[in-house]
């Protein structure tokens, strides 16, 4: 295994001195090593890689040093447009260091969202054109790829990815805390009371990771079914819009959006979108701990930013923040009983329950179950089967 202070030190060592990314449990060790010894401008943690492959690109312009931009494999997909329209050979020929964990690898087991991207991993970078290797799991050969690396990003001015697999790196602890969250209330406990305090007959969109399996638990935990809510388990940063294409087929439905800090800002523009459609039947709510919680508690910016002035600057007509169970029980009945759309900011506590598992239905099992709901009862064009 590498130990990720070395793996940052060779990368400064080569000249590399601006990290920039969205953080993946793959990379978590690397990612908590990088808040600690690196300033915020440093270390740099984006809205979305595609913004990463932006920031680094400026970086390069201003200082003829490329950067490390660290992602998941799922964010090649955010990262495409400025890697082939910007970094490529064929128009600026930028160099930058993509360090890329690789979720869904074959024949390594994952989470559904992942089997599709891991699949593709390599095949996509062959396709872009991005030179690339897997990164070794030993110190003394990942030293020669990383030179390997530089090299060519150097001689070539074009970008090359390092691919990480499971286990490449060793644990770090952090010994920073973070930013300290004020509210007491935990998010498992703010999703469990908005099921308790929304209509029967209402439609829950939950982000991918944390939230999503906290809202399968509360279900099973109630001997509840699942048709009611859609499990966003991958897509970060789209639940909105899946919630908002619901609510605009179905204005007899109320649907909740259940969102996270991080999600809600890798693509804050949906927000105007909402404010622009003005859906009446449509709550978004975003629970706000300031962290990637489901992929080692990497700081946003949620708790910096004032997402509920966002959010009426968007065209939101009823916004509220809320720090604990009874404002929000209060706020849930106000956005059931004034002008929609509605926001509400829920600031809850990091962490999740050691023992939290994953949902047991597949991704299409969720789809069919929530489909048929959607559809009972609907008569015409639009409720046939």
């Amino acid at each position: 295994m590498i130990n990720p202070e070395s793996f940052i030190h060779q990368l400064s060592a080569a000249g590399i001195n601006l990290y920039v990314g969205v953080p993946d449990s793959l990379l978590k060790s690397v990612c908590a090593y990088l808040t600690d010894h690196f300033d915020a401008s440093h270390n740099v943690i984006a809205a979305n890689e595609g913004a990463a492959i932006g920031l680094a690109s400026g970086h390069y312009l201003a200082t003829g040093h490329p950067a490390c931009v660290y992602m998941q494999n799922s964010g090649l997909g955010n990262a495409v447009n400025p890697l082939l329209s910007l970094a490529d050979a064929d128009v600026y020929q930028l160099p930058v260091l993509l360090v890329v964990g690789w979720r869904g690898e074959p024949g390594v087991h994952d989470e559904p969202q992942h089997v599709k991207q891991g699949k593709l991993t390599l095949p996509l970078l062959q396709t872009m054109g991005i030179a690339h290797g897997v990164l070794s799991h030993d110190e003394s050969a990942a030293a020669v790829q990383i030179q390997t690396a530089v090299d060519y990003m150097l001689r070539n001015r074009q970008p090359y990815a390092l691919v990480v697999q499971k286990g490449t790196f060793s644990d770090y602890q952090p010994s920073s805390a973070g930013r300290p969250v004020a509210p007491e209330m935990r998010r498992e406990e703010a999703i469990r009371l908005i099921v308790d305090n929304i209509g029967q007959d209402a439609v829950i969109v939950s982000t991918t990771g944390m939230i999503s399996r906290e809202l399968f638990e509360i279900r099973e935990a109630l001997h509840q079914g699942h048709q009611h809510d859609f499990l966003t388990v991958g897509s970060m940063g789209h639940a909105s819009q899946i919630a908002l294409g619901i609510a605009l087929a179905r204005p007899e439905r109320t649907v909740y959006c259940l969102d996270g800090d991080g999600a809600c800002i890798m693509h804050m523009g949906s927000l105007g979108i909402v404010g622009q459609l003005q859906p009446q039947n449509l709550v978004h709510i975003v629970l706000n701990n300031g962290a990637h919680d489901s992929v080692g508690g990497q700081p946003t910016v949620g708790l910096d930013i004032d997402l509920t002035a966002i959010a009426t600057a968007c065209g939101y007509q009823y916004v509220e923040r809320v720090t604990h169970g009874e404002q929000l029980a209060d706020a849930l009945f106000n956005a059931q009983h004034n002008f929609r759309p509605a926001f509400i900011e829920v600031q809850v506590s990091k962490g999740a329950r050691k023992d939290l598992g994953r949902p047991t239905t597949t991704p299409r099992q969720n789809r069919d179950a929530l489909m048929d709901n959607l559809r009972a009862g609907q008569t015409g064009p639009d409720g046939e089967q």
